[in-house]
């Protein structure tokens, strides 16, 4: 795989912390060495730490250590601005903020478990593809 950025959806983030068995994880891994790199929007970024911080129990994390780990996200990733918002698009308004930051960024894959709420975005170039799936793909 020539580009090797990706949009990472946050339930993707979130499995990757809940678990150490998964495709979610081994992306974490390898966006920690650097062989792919996320592309965040503030947007994003945003959801990322409410999900983190609302679920840190249940991931067995601290406060301080989610924030470790979103300081790594940021470091580890493009930022992408919008400039632009043209929702809704999709099923989910609240997925409309990962279109747009794949459309902004010219980025062509949204890597998430949640393929249902990205319908359509095939109309962008863009496809949705589910971490085990990303795996096969980036070999």
């Amino acid at each position: 795989m020539k580009d090797n950025t990706i949009i990472m959806d946050t339930n993707v983030l979130f499995a990757g912390l809940y678990s150490s068995t998964g495709a979610s994880f081994q992306i974490l891994r390898l966006i920690d060495t650097e062989k792919i790199k996320p592309v965040i929007s503030t947007s994003l970024l945003f959801e990322y730490e409410d999900v983190l911080k609302r679920e840190q129990t249940e991931l067995k994390l601290s406060h301080k250590q989610v924030d470790i780990i979103l300081d790594n996200i940021c470091t580890l990733s493009k930022f992408q601005k919008i400039y632009f918002l043209w929702r809704p698009y999709l099923k989910d308004p609240k997925d409309d903020h990962v279109l747009e930051v794949a459309v902004a960024s010219k980025t062509k894959m949204i890597v998430t478990h949640n393929l249902k709420d990205f319908k359509g975005v095939e109309k962008f170039g863009i496809k949705a593809i589910p971490p085990s799936k990303f795996l096969e793909v980036i070999k």
